[in-house]
Formats: C-alpha cells, structure tokens, sequence
C-alpha cells in the first residue's frame, strides 16, 4: 500500500466522522433505553396484526349482514390468546362480533362508524381493556375494526421499536453523508493545491525567483506554503551569495594569472617553461569556466548568427601554440566552407577549447576538429579513449575517470551545460582510428 493511499485525509476525515457519529449514535440509543427501562409509560400496546386477522376472517352475506370463516391466521390467533375479541362494522352498517367481548365495549360497536384510528390501553393487569381499532381494507370489503385480547406490547418497547425503526434510515443517511459527501467537499477546498504542485513541479536551479501562490489555498495550508516560499528565498540568497563570490573570486584569479604568463612567455625557452605554461593555462582556463557558469544563467538575448567554420578555425589557431607545447599536434578539417547556427560565440567558443584543452591534457598525439554540415563539430584525439560506461557521467560535475587526473572536473560538465542551452547535445563515441570522438550537434540556421 502506498503512502499517499495511507495517508489520505479524505479516507481519514471519512472514517473520523464515520466513527465520532456511530459512537455518538450509540450512546444517544443508550441514553433512550435507559430513559425507557425507568420511564413508566403506562399500560401495555394491543399488536395491531390483531385487526387486519380479524377483518381477512369477515365474509359478506348475500342478504345482507355478515359471517365469519375461520381462517388459519384466527385459528393461530385464538391458539395464542384464547380470549382474542372483536367487533367488525362494513360500510352498509352490518355489524359482527366475535369471542368475549368486554362489557364495556359491546355498545360501541354501533358508533364505529365514526371511528377510524384508535389504540386504547389499560393500565391495569390483566389489561383485558387494552384494544386497537383500525380501517382494514379486504378482498370482502372495507371494515372498521374494534379488536382487543390479542398479543400485548409493553408501551416502552413499542416506542423503543419505533424509535429503532425511525432511527434506521437516519443511521444510512448519517452514513452515506460523509461516504458520499467528504470527498467532494475535499476535492473542492483542496482544489487550489493541484496548481500549487504544478507549480512546485516547475521549480529547479534554472528558474529561481519562482514561488507558489496560496490564491485558493484553505487557510491551514496556507502556512506550509508561505514556509516553503520562504525557504525559496533563502535558498535564491544563498545561490546569489555563492554566484557572487564565484564571479569574484574568478575576475581576482584572473590578474594574477595573466601576469603570471606574461612572465612566464619573458623565459628562456625550456622544458620548465612549457610545464609551467600548460599549468598556468589550465588556472587560466579554471577562472574562465568559472565565469562561464555564471554566463550560462543568462538568457538568450545575447544569441547571433555565427559561423561554426570560422569560429573553429580561430580556436584552432588559439590553441596550437598550447598544443606543441604539450607535443600534440592540432589540426582543423571542416568538412563545408559555412555552417551558420544561432548562439553565442563566446560560449560555443569556449566549448571547443575545453574539448580541445581535455584532448590535450588526457589522450595526446592528433587532435583534429572536424566542422560538418547540419551544425556537427567533432574534436576527436588518438587516446585510450572513454569506457561506455562513463560517457554519460563524464559530464557530471566534478566527475573524473581517474581519481588524480588534473583539474577541477568542471571542463567536460560546462561543455554540456552550454550545448544544452543553445538546444543542442553532445555525446562521445568511439573515433575508428581509436581514441574519443566528441560530437556537437546544434541546430543549424
């Protein structure tokens, strides 16, 4: 069972309320039946099957007046109450009596007529007072009925089984209401939360000043909500803070370090000067992909038509002096005379060199950047090449194949960062000379 099925404040809310209204139902039919075993209602209730068994027994006479057939049900009847009586009158005024009529009820018979609803009870034992009349409709005909001696009731479990009876549809009601009712009632005053999470779902690292709206939130949401857009503006501030100090500390490296290579160019040609060359080049190249993710957050208001050909020659030439320095060689094979695509320069630009400048410090020998129609650089090298299994975490941040490989592991994840924001992809296969094969593909104009 999952935990939003455990959890589900519609199911609990159902059966919370399920449960407060049957103990509440319990207890208020146990207070009635207290209130009943020591309330005295007085006399005892006639069973009102007595008058419909009287009335099936009647039988119309074809000159007038009544007879009585002994049916199955009187026979029961008279087996059970001996002393069962009844006096029967039709609609033409004939008028039947039958077993032990009380005396105090034989003139009444002339007047039932004039009655048609009646519950007499005595309260005094053997209650032979106690009597029921009722209009009960035949096969026979219509007959007011005036019976008594039958099955007597207590009168505090007559209204006790009414009670019950009235209270039954009650209990389906009280039921059905939050069965029913609960869920949809949920639904709309939580109706807010479903665009709240549409919105949550749309948050990440590349959209920050996002917050959730309570418009339509129930107010006990409403806190949880104002907290999590507060912990967004924390972390906004945080993220800002860390960025600032970032680009700072990037523009402050890269002073030092370009005085450091004017010096260092001032030197002697010499082993010890292309050692120190290439690590000053890789600090140089640290600052700038520092500032490079800090550019890759802006928008692509800065995007133009560019050239992939020319903008691959240039790197080239930029990096050929780092490469023979590193005793690699460099070479550029556009396959087309034009590639135009949209995007900046500056970040596509250093894209290459970071392909390049890893080509240069991990596999060595040629390295070749091949420019091909439909947007495609390749940078490809003669190394060892990159396993399968790492060329997608390759691009992970900080990731590195080899645990003292130089570099912060920053190169390969910038490259893909700034693909992705010109709508690109990069991948690695395998070069069928050996070594790696970086492929670009950006949409071409």
């Amino acid at each position: 069972m999952s935990t939003s099925s455990v959890n589900s404040l519609k199911k609990r809310l159902i059966w919370q309320i399920l449960t407060f209204q049957v103990l509440l139902l319990m207890a208020v039919m146990a207070g009635f039946m207290a209130l009943l075993t020591r309330a005295d209602l007085g006399g005892k209730f006639l069973d009102a099957d007595a008058a419909s068994v009287a009335a099936g027994a009647i039988r119309p006479e074809p000159g007038g007046g009544l007879t009585l057939v002994e049916t199955a049900q009187l026979l029961a009847m008279r087996a059970e109450s001996p002393d069962f009586w009844f006096i029967a009158r039709n609609e033409r005024g004939d008028i039947i009596r039958s077993g032990p009529v009380p005396d105090a009820y034989r003139s009444i018979g002339e007047h039932l007529d004039r009655i048609a609803f009646g519950d007499i009870r005595d309260s005094v034992e053997p209650y032979t007072l106690s009597s029921i009349v009722r209009s009960v409709s035949t096969e026979s005909g219509t007959y007011t009925v005036l019976a008594g001696g039958g099955r007597l009731w207590s009168a505090s479990f007559a209204v006790f089984l009414l009670a019950n009876l009235l209270l039954l549809p009650i209990v389906l009601i009280v039921v059905l209401i939050p069965v029913f009712a609960i869920p949809i009632i949920v639904r709309r005053a939580f109706a807010g939360l479903s665009d709240m999470v549409d919105q949550a779902r749309k948050i990440d690292v590349d959209r920050r000043g996002a917050r959730l709206s309570d418009h339509h939130v129930p107010a006990e949401v409403r806190p949880l909500v104002e907290a999590f857009n507060g912990a967004l503006q924390r972390l906004d501030e945080g993220y800002e803070r860390r960025q600032r100090f970032i680009l700072d500390a990037a523009h402050e490296l890269r002073t030092p370090v370009a005085i450091l290579q004017t010096r260092l160019e001032s030197m002697d040609a010499g082993p010890l000067r292309n050692r120190l060359l290439i690590d000053s080049n890789r600090i140089a190249g640290l600052a700038e992909q520092l500032l490079d993710l800090e550019r890759i957050d802006r928008d692509d208001a800065d995007f133009i038509s560019l050239d992939l050909v020319s903008l691959c020659r240039d790197v080239a030439a930029d990096l050929a002096p780092l490469a023979l320095s590193a005793g690699c060689d460099l070479s550029f094979a556009p396959g087309v005379d034009q590639v135009l695509v949209r995007g900046d320069a500056g970040a596509i630009g250093r894209a290459v060199t970071n392909l390049v400048r890893n080509a240069i410090e991990h596999a060595g020998g040629l390295i070749t950047i091949r420019v091909e129609s439909g947007g495609v650089i390749e940078v490809t090298d003669e190394g060892p090449g990159i396993p399968e299994r790492e060329r997608e975490r390759i691009f992970e941040p900080f990731h590195r194949l080899q645990p003292r490989d130089h570099g912060a592991g920053l190169g390969l994840h910038l490259v893909s960062e700034i693909i992705g924001r010109h709508k690109g992809h990069i991948s690695v296969v395998d070069e069928p000379s050996g070594g790696a094969c970086f492929r670009i593909n950006l949409p071409a104009v």
